[in-house]
């Protein structure tokens, strides 16, 4: 497996002319998020995921983690390196420094979490659960609670997990059978929960599982679901740790992927009922639950995102140093790279990454406008824009994840098959993004249900207009790249449009179209977005490209043909992902479930 490089210089281009910096940090708050900072701050990160995280990928895939007498033990190397991430204050990144945060913006957290999943996606879901569940506790839980515990959260010397998933009931969460009594100021939580990330290890000194369980008098389905706080080690009121509390790991999963990071099966109250604490109020505890998983659903597609650029780097490598065959235009046996079917493998490849980190990172600034603006119409403009985007771009980078690792392996040939070349990891740790934190079919239906159809396409029409006032930007340029990049971008914007259209004139006389049509909506709003970030990465790269130095001019040359193989061979599959969109329900739905 080759080393891993942070790209610092793609990634300093989205933040500062995509993501615009300059207008985050004028945020109340943000003041010293300058680009001097931000360089600081994703320099040594680059070091932290070089030297600590990717070294210990490929041997931590391949010693896996260990089950031993009711304990999970984290591969050789990754307590020490969670040691080395705490000590150097990285947990703290993006959280309220009254309680030890470093109150940097989410923009910049999401660009150094993009560094870690590169650097070693299994290690990193540990720090980026936690994460997650900072932000539920702040927003839900009561003053006591946050007061207790979010400090040993921010610093990182305590973890946290998500509990949802039981046997009987995988994405269905109305079917949970974990319950919870109330038993003076705390509650008794009994059930099992499956596929939980990192639910136990040695990393950390303390546990919290945040879990989700029906009081006695809950009503039936999703609105009688409650939310708890279920911590390994009880903890005192000076914030010194008790005794073990009643909940255990029964066993570990055998993965196809992420070997590294431990999925276990948690049980609560086997012996007397594991104590846990009401987050937010009874009977509403998935909405509590959705302020954790939408971060995570962010979260998921930067793991998409690292993921790609950690195969892209190899594949690019192994491109530049492996010599067969030869080239129209050079004499004598070359390197792959001079190939050209190898070449459109690896712009596919650098493209779709470099689309997935603009549009992950502009998102995020969402994040940070509706959280620190004192402008209300701005706010609620960003938290509708966030909701749109989230199920998009995750679903999108997850599923354009599977695509970029597989070329990564289809590269390196017969040798990205075999497992100590490095290649076939990237791929088997991708393939879990499309299916947890909601599947991409769920994403899909969330999409067109509940954000397209709800608001009547108020907020995607917002956004088209969004990105037909970049298109005008284009065509007042010049440069035969910006025509070309142009003329394909505006047809991916109808053809969004008119998606958009047939969905809001059809759901309701064909009540199957929205689900039958999601997939592809989905994924054409993912590739429109996408194209959407590249569009504008070229009209930057144009505007700079005179003044630029010598040394940045080649950057920026380098820009400008990647929006345009961007537009010239992804943008296209918009025309034909909306020619299945208009098809409707009609062949999906015809056959009875015996004639499959």
């Amino acid at each position: 497996m080759t080393a891993y490089t942070a790209p610092v210089r793609d990634m300093k281009f989205v933040i500062e002319e995509l993501a615009d910096l300059s207008l985050i940090n004028q945020l109340p708050g943000l003041q010293d998020a300058t680009a001097d900072l931000v360089e600081q701050i994703l320099e040594q990160a680059s070091r932290m995921g070089s030297e600590v995280l990717a070294p210990i990928n490929q041997s931590g895939d391949q010693h896996g983690v260990t089950f031993k007498q009711g304990n999970v033990y984290a591969p050789p190397g990754f307590k020490d390196a969670y040691q080395t991430f705490v000590e150097s204050g990285w947990p703290a990144l993006s959280f309220d420094p009254d309680r030890g945060g470093q109150g940097l913006p989410e923009m910049i957290a999401t660009a150094v979490n993009e560094i870690w999943q590169s650097a070693n996606m299994a290690w990193s879901l540990c720090p980026m659960l936690t994460e997650g569940a900072v932000i539920t506790l702040e927003t839900h839980a009561l003053k006591t609670i946050k007061d207790l515990y979010l400090p040993k959260l921010i610093s990182g010397e305590w973890t946290c997990t998500m509990n949802l998933t039981e046997s009987q009931a995988g994405s269905d969460l109305a079917a949970i059978k974990t319950r919870a009594t109330q038993e003076g100021d705390h509650y008794l939580i009994t059930g099992q929960k499956i596929f939980i990330t990192w639910g136990d290890h040695d990393l950390s000194e303390n546990i919290l599982h945040l879990v989700l369980a029906r009081l006695a008098d809950a009503p039936p389905g999703i609105k009688g679901i409650s939310l708890f706080l279920v911590p390994k080690f009880l903890v005192s009121p000076d914030g010194s740790l008790g005794e073990r509390n009643d909940v255990y790991p029964v066993s570990i999963e055998h993965k196809l992927g992420i070997h590294a990071s431990p999925t276990c099966v948690m049980s609560f109250g086997d012996q007397h009922g594991a104590i846990g604490y009401l987050v937010g109020e009874e009977h509403n505890g998935l909405a509590c639950m959705f302020t954790m998983m939408n971060h995570a659903r962010l979260a998921v597609a930067v793991q998409s995102l690292g993921i790609s650029e950690r195969a892209y780097q190899q594949a690019l490598a192994y491109a530049k140093e492996r010599v067969q065959g030869k080239s129209n235009t050079q004499q004598g046996r070359v390197t792959i790279i001079h190939h050209p079917d190898v070449r459109r493998m690896l712009m596919l490849m650098k493209a779709g990454t470099e689309a997935m980190r603009a549009l992950c990172y502009v998102t995020a600034t969402s994040l940070d406008y509706s959280n620190r603006t004192e402008d209300e119409a701005f706010k609620t403009k960003h938290l509708q824009l966030f909701a749109l985007l989230t199920p998009a771009v995750k679903g999108w980078c997850t599923e354009l994840a599977q695509e970029i690792t597989s070329l990564g392996i289809q590269i390196h040939g017969g040798m990205g098959y075999i497992e100590e070349t490095g290649a076939a990891q990237h791929l088997r740790d991708a393939r879990i993004t499309t299916i947890y934190e909601g599947t991409t079919g769920i994403q899909a239906q969330d999409l067109t249900d509940r954000k397209i159809i709800r608001d009547n396409g108020k907020t995607i029409s917002s956004l088209l207009d969004t990105m037909r006032e970049t298109a005008d930007s284009l065509s007042q340029l010049d440069d035969n790249n910006s025509t070309i990049i142009h003329s394909h971008y505006t047809e991916a914007i109808e053809a969004l449009a008119q998606a958009v259209s047939w969905l809001l004139d059809n759901y309701k006389d064909d009540i199957n179209a929205p689900g039958s049509i999601s997939y592809d909506f989905m994924m054409l709003t993912g590739t429109v977005c996408g194209g959407w970030q590249m569009a504008r990465s070229a009209i930057v790269a144009h505007n700079k490209l005179n003044d630029a130095s010598e040394s940045h001019k080649d950057f920026y040359r380098t820009k400008q043909m990647t929006a345009r193989f961007y537009a010239e061979h992804i943008l296209p599959r918009a025309s034909s992902y909306l020619k299945t969109i208009l098809t409707g329900s009609e062949s999906i739905m015809a056959i009875n479930t015996d004639q499959f």
